[in-house]
């Protein structure tokens, strides 16, 4: 992406056109293993934002300082510095969420979509822009998280929101909602071969959806003008 672009794209980049998770296909292996619920996916999808726009800030801080012999290990000591530091916090402060998410928090060092962020954008490009495109990733990212995880709870337990109580305290525990009751569950969705089974439909949808408007956009421009047409001639008509 050109330094050039503006925030416009930036955000149209980073929420849909080129969604880490849906277009990039990059950093599925936590997506697909702790989206099981809302709040697992919410607890990654926040600390994974977090890092985005920190290594993103710092990367591009030390753009025109860091050789190219040393970059990518520099940027890598970066993302596992901030890396462990929402380990810290979530240690602090979300100690049982810590413990559900287990390895796919270190993991994010490995994250291709912060390092990828980090190469090819933070690299290049000014401070803010930076920290905005590692936000905005970094939430297109989070997004399909939780929707995710929204769709695997509802259709494996019929409930959302459970367990909420693990990143907000003691007064998220009746957030749950019981859409439906004496739903026997279908266990399908909440293991592992149920993340691949959601995760293909929505890039499923979102294909459909980009095919659909390019289609309503082609068809706007070769829509023909209404009314008649002035034609100049010039020279001698035989």
């Amino acid at each position: 992406m050109a330094s050039s672009a503006s925030y416009a794209d930036l955000t149209s980049n980073g929420l849909w056109k080129n969604n880490a998770a849906l277009v990039q296909l990059l950093g599925l292996c936590p997506l697909l293993a702790v989206s099981g619920t809302v709040v697992n996916a919410l607890g990654l999808g926040l600390a994974t934002i977090f890092v985005l726009v920190c290594s993103n800030t710092a990367v591009s801080m030390i753009r025109n300082v860091v050789s190219d012999a040393v970059r990518l290990p520099a940027f890598v000591m970066i993302i596992a510095s901030f890396t462990t530091c929402i380990k810290l916090l979530m240690q602090a402060y979300a100690y049982e969420l810590y413990e559900i998410l287990g390895i796919f928090i270190p993991l994010i060092v490995t994250n291709c979509a912060i390092l990828g962020r980090a190469d090819a954008f933070a690299a290049k490009n000014p401070v803010l822009p930076s920290m905005y495109d590692g936000f905005i990733m970094g939430l297109g990212f989070a997004l399909v998280l939780v929707l995710l995880g929204a769709m695997r709870e509802l259709v494996g337990t019929g409930a959302l929101f459970g367990d909420m109580n693990l990143l907000f305290g003691a007064a998220a525990a009746q957030w749950k909602i019981e859409v439906f009751s004496d739903y026997p569950g279908f266990i399908v969705a909440i293991v592992p071969p149920g993340a691949f089974l959601f995760t293909g439909l929505l890039i499923a949808m979102k294909n459909i959806i980009d095919a659909r408007l390019k289609e309503r956009e082609e068809a706007r421009k070769e829509k023909p003008v209404a009314g008649s047409k002035r034609v100049r001639v010039t020279g001698t008509i035989k």
